[in-house]
């Protein structure tokens, strides 16, 4: 921007455009309208938080001419004072030139239905000087509520174009576009004049960093911790610091000032641009359905509700894709295993690699119709509500309503939920949030349960509507809720932090969802679980597979040559071959680890062989099946889960001569799996989102001892 504006097709290079504006504006909208597909997610350099880009090509109506476009979505935010990690990204990347996602264009979206709360942000980037256009959306519902908006008359005051749009419906968008690809001038005046506020320090700090405006100067001195981020000199960093100290600069004083003063200007701005309807307008749809999906018990009855429905439609419809995926890795690993020759290569692609794909992919369904739901929810406005709801019962117990939507989110995976966590301003409350969130019954857990309930509680039902068995996986979601409440309860306590927890958030009026928001969504939550969950699934799968298919000594070498032999023999029966793979595996080193264990867990009503299905099962709690399904030499493809059960249900105890499998061990191992962190993936989201190992290291100690003794008096207590 060395001619001072911004100006389409002047380079080689794709012109970074920000969109900017409050949570809940139309931003993902427009975003979507923009870009289509050609969307990615990665990480901002050098944080944790997610940056959402996507490329669009736009063609000048009048030129021909076409111009490529770098398209950063800014986590939503209400100003550029910062609450929280993802608000400030926005900071970060607006005030600082260096920034590598400094952007040619800010595109400031305005909902305008809330024109006031809007404008703070705007005026703000506004008057940081950069080449900006002000994206009225919602106009839809501006025009039914009778309001109008002189567009022309705020263009001229607060000196940067103006469009009008409904990105939801895309009228506007096309107009928009060709804004872009035109020159957008740098605004020439200041919505509020801030150097008289602290004139020594604005004029100082902007003559001696070479800013472009005096209100970066201001915004630089307000962030002076940030310093040592941006990309100035050492000695600037340090010269800046001290013409801070020297000035006496009163933080909150200035701010909120500033704040005051910012708000008198954008009413009378309002007060000539914005025309109301003369006539009070009567409570609209949205205030109707208020007054029952917000109330003090009903809305808590409605939740509930729609719980229930969301969840049982997650595992009814998910059955049959779950389904399908796990026959196709089932064919797909016959063919490799024909395909290729017998040996290490083989074990290791069909048993390593294949295995971990397949653990990952199953679980697919799951996530996305879990997910579809969560959009839905947020998409039309109710997921607001219920935050806004939450928040006086979540205060209580260390948290606040935002935590809602990662708990809710752990029902599917823990690795996308706790990303949630970057909206929760307050650091102890977000931490707390991570730290319970892998209490919630994942995906993951389904498997465990399904197995374990199937073997242990009797079919039947209560009362004729619901079976026993479906009661008995309700109230191990419900246990693990109630854990993840009462954990939170504690670390109230445990955790300190000076900061005040403020819960602000805007309850948006009812929509349609934009069904094409929903898919991008869920793309970009599918896309998280298998890249960043994957890979580490994939890499402690092939781990485990040599920990299972190798063993010390010459035991497992005579056992693995008896293993070919009988292999090789056209008469060896199923159950020979089944029960020496079964030895094999009890004196690899899994098998050993499984042994040493053994003492441990006794006292849960374990043995050595739960022992190993709890160390594979630490990649992805789902692996407990895979292992005991090998375990009990039921390895064969077309074999199911009813016939792992059989196996289970029919083992005996050496000792007592008593079934292994009775309700006191399934009770057991189910609230074991209920509680335990038994997934890799998990801990590492928590130490790249906490920033070391400390709290990742808390968490799986306090985890796993909470599901060893819940699990140790279940057991005592049953037996």
């Amino acid at each position: 921007m060395k001619d001072g504006s911004q100006s389409a097709g002047t380079s080689d290079r794709a012109l970074r455009v920000a969109l900017a504006g409050n949570p809940n504006s139309g931003k993902s909208s427009v975003f979507n309208s923009l870009t289509g597909l050609h969307q990615k997610v990665a990480n901002f350099p050098g944080v944790t938080v997610e940056k959402k880009t996507g490329q669009c090509t736009i063609y000048n109506s009048s030129t021909g001419v076409p111009t490529r476009f770098e398209v950063i979505d800014l986590p939503g935010t209400y100003s550029l004072y910062p609450k929280s990690p993802d608000e400030r990204i926005p900071f970060e990347v607006l005030c600082d030139p260096h920034n590598p996602s400094h952007p040619d264009l800010v595109l400031l979206i305005a909902d305008g239905t809330n024109l006031k709360r809007s404008l703070f942000l705007a005026s703000q980037v506004v008057d940081l000087k950069l080449p900006c256009v002000l994206v009225l959306n919602m106009m839809d519902l501006v025009l039914a509520s009778g309001t109008q908006i002189d567009v022309r008359d705020l263009e001229r005051r607060i000196g940067v174009r103006v469009v009008p749009i409904n990105a939801r419906k895309e009228e506007g968008i096309e107009e928009l576009k060709q804004v872009m690809v035109g020159a957008t001038p740098v605004p020439e005046k200041d919505v509020l004049e801030t150097t008289e506020l602290a004139p020594k320090l604005i004029r100082g700090l902007r003559d001696l960093l070479k800013l472009r405006s005096d209100y970066s100067a201001m915004q630089i001195a307000q962030h002076r911790d940030s310093l040592g981020q941006f990309g100035f000199e050492k000695q600037l960093i340090e010269e800046a610091g001290q013409l801070i100290d020297s000035t006496g600069f009163n933080l909150e004083k200035l701010k909120s000032y500033e704040t005051l003063e910012r708000y008198k200007v954008i009413q009378e701005i309002l007060r000539h641009v914005v025309t109301d309807p003369k006539t009070p307008r009567a409570p609209g749809i949205s205030q109707r359905i208020d007054r029952l999906l917000m109330h003090r018990v009903w809305g808590y009855v409605f939740f509930l509700f729609i719980l229930f429905l969301m969840f049982q439609a997650i595992f009814s419809i998910a059955e049959w894709p779950m389904n399908f995926i796990d026959e196709t890795f089932a064919g797909l690993s016959e063919l490799v295993r024909e395909a290729l020759p017998a040996g290490m290569l083989n074990d290791l692609v069909v048993d390593g690699i294949l295995a971990g794909i397949g653990g990952i992919i199953i679980f697919i369904p799951q996530i996305a119709l879990l997910f579809t739901f969560i959009a839905i929810l947020e998409d039309s406005g109710y997921m607001a509500r219920v935050s806004f709801l939450m928040d006086k019962l979540m205060r209580k117990f260390g948290l606040n309503g935002r935590s809602v939507i990662p708990l809710i989110s752990g029902a599917a995976c823990a690795v996308p939920a706790i990303l949630s966590t970057r909206t929760i301003g307050s650091w102890k409350e977000r931490l707390i949030t991570i730290f319970v969130t892998p209490l919630m019954s994942c995906s993951a857990r389904l498997p465990v349960y399904t197995l374990l309930v199937g073997l242990v509680v009797p079919q039947g039902s209560f009362a004729g509507i619901m079976s026993l068995q479906g009661l008995a996986m309700m109230a191990l979601y419900l246990i693990g809720f109630l854990a993840a409440i009462g954990s939170a309860a504690l670390m109230k306590y445990i955790v300190k932090a000076r900061e005040r927890a403020y819960f602000i958030m805007e309850i948006p009026v009812y929509r349609t969802p934009r069904w094409s928001n929903i898919l991008y969504s869920i793309l970009e939550k599918i896309r998280i679980f298998l890249f960043d969950a994957g890979k580490v699934i994939i890499a402690i799968s092939i781990v485990l597979w040599f920990l299972s298919s190798r063993g010390p000594g010459s035991t497992f070498s005579r056992l693995e040559e008896q293993h070919d032999f009988l292999e090789a023999s056209a008469n060896t029966s199923h159950d020979s071959l089944a029960k020496l793979q079964s030895e094999m595996l009890a004196t690899s080193y899994a098998g050993r680890i499984g042994h040493w264990l053994e003492p441990a867990i006794a006292p849960l009503g374990f043995d050595w062989k739960i022992g190993i299905a709890l160390v594979t099962s630490f990649a992805a709690r789902e692996v407990f099946v895979g292992t005991m399904t090998t375990i009990y030499s039921v390895g064969q493809s077309d074999e199911d889960a009813l016939t792992v059960r059989e196996k289970m249900r029919s083992e005996t105890d050496p000792i007592s001569g008593k079934p292994r499998y009775d309700s006191a061990t399934g009770w057991s191992l189910m609230i074991f799996y209920a509680f335990a962190m038994q997934c890799m993936s998990t801990l590492a989201v928590v130490r790249r989102e906490t920033g070391g190992w400390k709290w990742p290291t808390l968490q799986f100690l306090y985890l796993s001892a909470l599901a060893y003794f819940s699990s140790l008096i279940v057991y005592q207590v049953l037996s």
